[in-house]
């Protein structure tokens, strides 16, 4: 399921997608609107099936993660970190499973 809610420390609208089991896998940039933030979850649903737009990625403390990308290589969403290759690739096929199909709950206010 993808939640879309507004930061109350910088007004921003984000969202996230999570598995069934409820764990975050997937979280986007910031955005200036809720319209931005649609356009986002949208982009992940159409993007997330091909495996060419994960970037796998190792952070400076050698934990890994990957970005979901678009079309013109923009990064849609940033996974959580992960310890193990085998445990970073399980998310994205976590995100390639549930993406496609998930619903869309709106948590912000506004």
């Amino acid at each position: 399921m993808f939640e879309i809610y507004q930061s109350e420390n910088n007004q921003k609208y984000y969202f996230r997608l999570k598995a069934k089991n409820g764990q975050v896998i997937l979280t986007s940039q910031g955005y200036a609107n809720k319209a931005s933030a649609k356009n986002g979850v949208e982009s992940v649903k159409k993007n997330a099936a091909n495996d060419d737009n994960f970037e796998r990625k190792e952070a400076s403390n050698g934990k890994l993660y990957f970005n979901l990308l678009a079309a013109n290589k923009q990064v849609i969403g940033s996974s959580q970190m992960y310890a193990s290759k085998e445990g970073r690739e399980k998310g994205i096929a976590s995100v390639k499973k549930n993406a496609p199909q998930a619903e869309v709950r709106d948590l912000s206010a506004a």
